[in-house]
This record gives C-alpha cells, structure tokens and sequence, in this order.
C-alpha cells in the first residue's frame, strides 16, 4: 500500500484530500491528513465578529464534516517531517511513512515577535482579529468603547488575506457609524507599504477611498517596538503614532514544525516551486496554500487555484511524467 499524506486539514488540505480521494485507487492508496483540532475554523469569517455580523458560532464547524469518505483523519500535533527518511512523526508517538507528502500547515500569527506587543495591553486595549480569540475579544471591546483613536497597525508582509486589514477600516467606518460615534472615533491605517494597497497600481486608482471615509493613512511605517504604558507605537526610525485602541496584524509565520524539520526559510515559510508547486529540495514533497514561501497572496481563493494546479502534477509525479508549470500566481477576493 502506497501513502499520500497531507499535514494540516485547513482550507488547503482539505482541498486536496477532496480532489485526490475520488482519482486515487483505494487498493493502492491510502489518504491519511494530520491536524490537531477536531473544529474546522472558517478564517475569513473572523473579521466579521468585531461587528456582530457573524458569531463565534458561525465559523466553527466538525472538520470531519469536509473530509470525504476513505481519507484517514489523524489527530495529533506534528513532531517533525523527516525527508530523508520519507517519514513524519507525530507527537502521539505515531510515524507515517509517505511515498508523496503535501505540506498544507498554514501560518499563524506571531505578536511575540514585536518588542512589547504583549506587555500590558494585549486584549486590553491591543487587539488581533487574525484569531478566534482575538476577534472575540475585540468584539467584546467594541461593544462598549465610547470612541478614541484606533489605529490599526499591519506589522510586516507577508500576511494571510492581505485585504482583510483595509476591509477592516471600512467595516469600522460603518460600524462606528450605525452606533452613532463615527464623529467621536479617528481611524488611522498604518502600513509598511508605501500605499494602502499591496499593489502600487491599486493604491494609485483607489487609495483616495480611506480619504473619503476620513480614515488616515500611514503609509511606510515599520513599527520596531509598543509601549503600552504610553499608548504608542513606535517606528525603526523613531516615528510615534498614539492609539487609544490598537487593533494589530502581527507577523505571520508558517507552522513551528517546519524550523523544526529543517525545512523552511526566516519565517517557517517552506521554499516552494513558484508555477510547480513541488518543494525545492524534495521531489516527493509538494506544498499548497499559507505554508509556501510564493509571493502569491495567502488566501483562500490563492489555495483553491493553486490545487487546479498541485492535483494535476502529483498525479503526473505518480505517473513518473515532468511536472508542468502552470500556477502563475492567479488570486481573487
């Protein structure tokens, strides 16, 4: 019996392990995917909590509900990916032996990672909306905050759903609003790019939109520390920008198993073939959606293009054929 393993049963795992169940023979093959959370979290979803558009309730689902029939679910976190032993232990002792291995880890935020982001005010008045708990958690603030100034501060690139921060501001926008503070509340957007979009030509063409809405834009701001007992947040060059309320998207990092495996780059992201999607350094190692290292953006839109794409070549990598390069890093939202 042959084995095709997918670690992580996200959007982009899941994914896979719907479109190989159906194609690969179930007398050769067995499809086992490896996650340690029973509930499925629907991500995009979160920004909506803060303004009691959706509830915690509405984006948490049975993960098994996805997984089509015959597909191994195994529960457990991921000690280490050994490659050179085609080989992935788990930290319930179990080892998976793969013949292919699609690596669908994803990324997680990391407010650890700024200088003073946790000290005093996190879920205080310092916020993520990039979890489940910080979305309702902000949404918890919201609820009663009487006005101020938030700002909204993005980190570093690269981050998953590189819109949802100016989606954000705009859902703010109206939200403040409809509660009758719209006047009461300044909202700053301040980013380490030099425009409100991730593409120059966007922000070109539709960066004038937050100065209709009256939201205040800090473009090329590379926040280096908080200090939470003044309410700033300071840049490398010394820039401060005062918040009463700081709703942060801290930096994102691929999963801790892959610096563990030695696998990945600065971030944990693992260096993957641009348009193949194959591993740079293992040919039987294919790596879809958050957990690559392609300048594409991580979203879920991104993970389903990039699966037209992966489910052709791992099968054409079965067959002993050359892969095609076909993924051209094609995004909608």
């Amino acid at each position: 019996m042959k084995n095709m393993v997918i670690l992580g049963a996200g959007t982009a795992g899941t994914i896979m392990a719907n479109k190989l169940a159906p194609v690969l023979d179930k007398n050769e093959w067995q499809i086992t995917i490896v996650d340690q959370h029973e509930i499925h979290y629907y991500q995009p979803g979160f920004l909506f909590i803060p303004f009691e558009i959706y509830t915690k309730d509405d984006v948490i689902k049975p993960r098994r509900d996805y997984l089509p029939p015959g597909v191994n679910l195994v529960m457990s976190p991921i000690e280490v990916i050994e490659p050179d032993k085609n080989r992935v232990k788990l930290s319930n002792g179990k080892i998976l032996p793969y013949d292919f291995l699609i690596i669908a880890t994803g990324s997680r935020i990391h407010p650890e990672e700024t200088e003073g982001m946790l000290d005093g005010g996190w879920q205080k008045n310092i916020f993520d909306f990039y979890t489940l708990e910080g979305a309702v958690a902000l949404a918890n603030f919201l609820k009663y905050w009487e006005g101020g100034r938030m700002v909204l501060n993005i980190v570093e690139m690269p981050i998953k759903c590189p819109v949802a921060p100016l989606e954000f501001v705009f859902l703010a926008d109206w939200w403040f609003t409809e509660q009758g503070i719209r006047d009461k509340v300044e909202i700053v957007f301040a980013t380490p790019l030099p425009g409100a979009f991730t593409k120059p030509k966007a922000s070109k063409f539709l960066g004038n939109f937050l100065e209709k809405k009256g939201i205040h834009l800090v473009p090329e701001f590379n926040i280096e520390r908080v200090d939470s007992s003044k309410n700033k947040i300071i840049s490398y060059d010394e820039k401060e920008i005062d918040y009463d309320l700081l709703v942060t998207i801290p930096t994102n990092m691929g999963d801790e198993v892959i610096a563990r495996s030695g696998l990945g780059d600065e971030l944990n992201f693992v260096p993957t073939d641009h348009h193949t999607l194959r591993a740079k350094d293992h040919e039987n190692i294919f790596v879809i959606g958050d957990a690559t290292n392609l300048p594409s953006s991580k979203a879920g839109s991104v993970a389903h293009f990039q699966s037209e794409v992966l489910f052709e070549n791992i099968m054409r990598a079965i067959d002993g054929r050359p892969l095609l390069p076909k993924f051209d890093g094609h995004a909608n939202c």
